[in-house]
């Protein structure tokens, strides 16, 4: 509610204007095609306000929201060897960063995981 704000959901920028700063982009809207023109002094794009979980549905444990449930704080799910991490699991920060983190982590879960698996054998 922040007359300065546009959230324009189901966009595409198509394309940022400006040369030594921002100063326009070209938004297409996903849904019908249309295009427009805003004038902006700067932007910033939101990524992973849907966790996109579709894929594992039915198999690991996913809240009400569809976010994959680990058990903090490791990125370990309820099916052994399936590890997750980024905008699966996060409700609250949803960046690349701490996708990017996140993801680390997992890796390392994974790791020990297989090193623990051998360990057994």
């Amino acid at each position: 509610d922040e007359p300065k704000i546009d959230i324009a959901w189901n966009s595409a920028v198509d394309e940022i204007l400006g040369e030594e700063s921002v100063t326009g982009l070209t938004v297409r809207d996903t849904v019908t095609g249309g295009t427009r023109h805003l004038d902006v002094t700067g932007l910033f794009i939101a990524i992973g306000h849907d966790p996109r979980s579709e894929l594992v549905k039915g198999q690991v444990d996913l809240d009400a929201e569809g976010y994959v449930l680990v058990d903090s704080p490791t990125t370990y799910t309820n099916l052994p060897g399936v590890f997750a991490a980024g905008d699966l699991v996060d409700h609250r920060f949803r960046q690349a960063v701490t996708a990017a983190g996140t993801g680390c982590a997992a890796s390392i879960d994974a790791e020990r995981w297989l090193a623990d698996l051998d360990a057994t054998r």
